[in-house]
């Protein structure tokens, strides 16, 4: 490897993200470049260009992309056939009971399956739920079934027969013979080793149908790099992964620029000893929150995209369609903000690159917030009156002045994010007061402040990088890997012979990819957690452990975890439902040893403009370069702080400095 430069890319739906770390002196660069959606590859050799770093420099790329999830949520996926067990072909068709909206009766109960009918092939044989075999599966059938594929002519299969999570036998035997007849192929089995086959086979399709398309582009990207850049890409659960492994499970790259940022965000609150923390992430696009809990970022295997059931482990994060892109309009004596975007092109009004309908960006840009007279990213150039002209549509209709619009567009945007972020506190007994905001993406911080007072919160951290701070979390973060499966042992049928055979088969398994980037398996860290309820309880508790397993303290500590939850726990048996292992290689980045270029300090501000924050009237407020602030120096609102791609607003009562980190506190000024 003759590269020195390790690099952080996220391509997001408007801005491509990147900054990237010289390992031979320490210097780092950031960049945002507007993203090619449809070509990927362009999006990094921009960013690459935006830096001025060649493939050749590159020894390591960290990426997160929002491929995959955009290819779900906009249905782009390929055809999939799906083998099930004799009888269970229509499993997906029939669902769950719950209806998408209880109360919306215009809206269709349930989504179509993914699969049709024609597509669904059912295979003669039946495994029982301890792993017995019921109907054997017979070498006429595998070719037969073989067969009916080969006439179907698709690229990609899903294969999900019942209780193969117990015994893979008639899975694999089928997967063996399909890889001479189809290109892909996706094993239940491997991608949700757990009961509930609904969830299970959902998953694996999704898997199956992003293989041909993830495929090109990876091919592509590891051309791009040849053999002087070692690539990983951020997964769902929030590490990094081989590109050899994420092509046989392209799904983990559902979310994947999301978690990004908040492996950052839990990072953040670690630095600065943050128990509990609010991650707030507002694109051009879309606004991502999520929560750190004692300290750790949430995950779980149970989540929906685009409304679809998705089981496998995946950062917890409420994704909605509100960025500073988003389109407002009138809808019936309202203003609407959103899900729609105006994107990277043409963009808001304010970008003079032809869009004209009114987004977030151009409301924040009439208030004063945005400064007209700074090139965005030493790119763009903001037009105050282009963004006036676009509000003044709104106002027209509504008989109110552009200011009051944009006002009213800013807190409407406010509120869809309001309603994201008790998502995903008080569904999980978050007391939100308790929290930090920890704000960021190129948005964020102009509305942290105003959605923090709204939710009692009195501190908010915009972290240093802020503006690329997904690229940052992809930097920083850790080679990483993780699985659960399920074990189902009852506390009064112990077994830890079993257990340890387990956890080791899974260790070994997690491991080697670790282990053939080259890390010392010494220095692997791992992580068991069991996953346990009591005999009829739907939902389990976490319980850490360690081996080798101590049955009565994995019981006393599930206890205590299920009062610290629930507010009562019992004497009575419990089981050990799923087992997920997490193993671990330690970054080489850390955020803390990231330095931005510190220019020369002065409390001066670079000008004084007026600005609204209500709709009574505009007041004077100063505007400070981020980079220039002084350590420790307190500024009062109303201010506004910037660098280059990011501004943070500072209203009226509230406080804001710079801490030794670099990271920009605020003090929200509530009582």
């Amino acid at each position: 490897m003759s590269g020195t430069w390790k690099v952080g890319i996220d391509i997001g739906g408007t801005f491509t993200d990147v900054i990237a770390i010289n390992a031979a002196g320490g210097e780092v660069r950031t960049a945002k470049v507007q993203s090619q959606t449809s070509d990927p590859i362009a999006s990094i050799v921009s960013a690459y260009n935006a830096i001025d770093v060649c493939w050749d420099g590159v020894s390591d790329l960290m990426h997160g992309t929002t491929m995959a999830t955009n290819a779900i949520v906009e249905g782009n996926l390929a055809p999939v056939a799906l083998i099930a067990t004799e009888g269970f072909r229509d499993t997906i068709e029939i669902g769950r009971q719950n209806r998408r909206e209880l109360y919306h009766l215009d809206v269709t109960p349930k989504l179509p399956p993914l699969v049709p009918e024609q597509r669904r092939v059912e295979a003669g044989e039946r495994i029982g739920p301890e792993g017995q075999i019921l109907k054997p599966l017979c070498e006429d059938e595998v070719n037969r079934v073989a067969g009916v594929i080969d006439d179907l002519n698709v690229e990609a299969v899903a294969l999900a027969l019942q209780h193969c999570y117990v015994n893979a036998d008639h899975e694999k035997m089928l997967g063996d013979r399909l890889t001479g007849t189809v290109k892909y192929v996706a094993l239940s089995h491997e991608m949700s080793p757990e009961p509930r086959e609904f969830e299970r086979t959902n998953t694996t399709i999704l898997n199956a149908a992003l293989m041909p398309l993830t495929a090109g582009y990876l091919d592509k990207l590891q051309a791009g790099a040849g053999d002087t850049t070692n690539i990983h890409l951020f997964h769902s659960a929030g590490g990094m992964a081989s590109i050899d492994a994420v092509k046989e499970r392209p799904l983990t790259l559902a979310l994947s620029g999301p978690a990004a940022g908040v492996a950052a965000a839990g990072k953040i609150a670690g630095e600065l000893n943050l128990d509990n923390a609010i991650g707030f992430d507002m694109g051009g696009t879309t606004t991502d929150t999520s929560v750190v809990i004692d300290g750790k970022v949430q995950v779980g295997s149970d989540q929906r995209l685009a409304g679809r059931p998705v089981r496998q482990l995946m950062v917890a994060v409420e994704s909605i369609g509100a960025g500073g892109g988003s389109i407002a309009r009138v809808e019936g004596a309202a203003v609407r903000v959103g899900p729609d975007s105006a994107g990277a092109q043409p963009g808001p009004a304010c970008y003079g690159l032809g869009g004209a309908r009114p987004t977030v960006t151009d409301a924040n840009m009439t208030l004063g917030f945005l400064n007209p007279d700074r090139l965005l990213g030493g790119v763009i150039r903001l037009s105050k009156e282009k963004a006036e002209a676009a509000v003044k549509t709104l106002s027209d209709a509504f008989g109110t002045s552009v200011h009051e619009t944009a006002i009213g567009i800013y807190r409407v945007a406010n509120a869809s994010m309001a309603r994201a972020l008790r998502r995903v506190t008080v569904e999980r007994g978050v007391d939100a007061r308790s929290c930090s905001l920890i704000a960021f993406g190129g948005a964020g911080p102009m509305h942290a402040v105003a959605l923090a007072r709204e939710f009692g919160i009195n501190r908010v951290v915009v972290p240093k990088f802020s503006s690329v701070f997904s690229a940052l979390g992809c930097l920083t973060a850790e080679l990483s890997y993780a699985e659960q499966h399920t074990v189902r042992m009852s506390s009064t049928d112990w077994d830890s012979g079993q257990l340890d055979a387990r956890c080791q088969s899974m260790k070994d398994r997690l491991s080697a990819p670790i282990v053939a980037a080259g890390h010392d398996a010494n220095m692997i860290a791992i992580r068991y957690i069991a996953l346990i309820r009591y005999a009829g309880q739907s939902d389990t508790v976490e319980v850490p452990f360690d081996l080798p397993c101590d049955e009565e303290k994995l019981g006393r500590d599930f206890m205590a975890q299920h009062k610290k939850l629930y507010g009562f726990a019992t004497d009575e048996p419990w089981q050990f439902e799923t087992l997920r292992i997490t193993v671990t290689a330690p970054s080489q980045s850390h955020i803390a040893d990231l330095n931005e270029i510190a220019a020369v300090e002065t409390t001066t501000p670079i000008s004084v403009n007026e600005c609204w924050f209500d709709a009574i009237g505009s007041v004077p407020t100063r505007r400070f370069e981020r980079g220039a602030l002084p350590t420790d120096w307190k500024i009062d609102g109303p201010s506004i702080i910037e660098d280059d791609w990011s501004t943070i607003v500072v209203p009226p009562g509230a406080t804001a400095w710079i801490d030794p980190s670099g990271h920009l506190i605020i003090e929200a000024g509530m009582d």
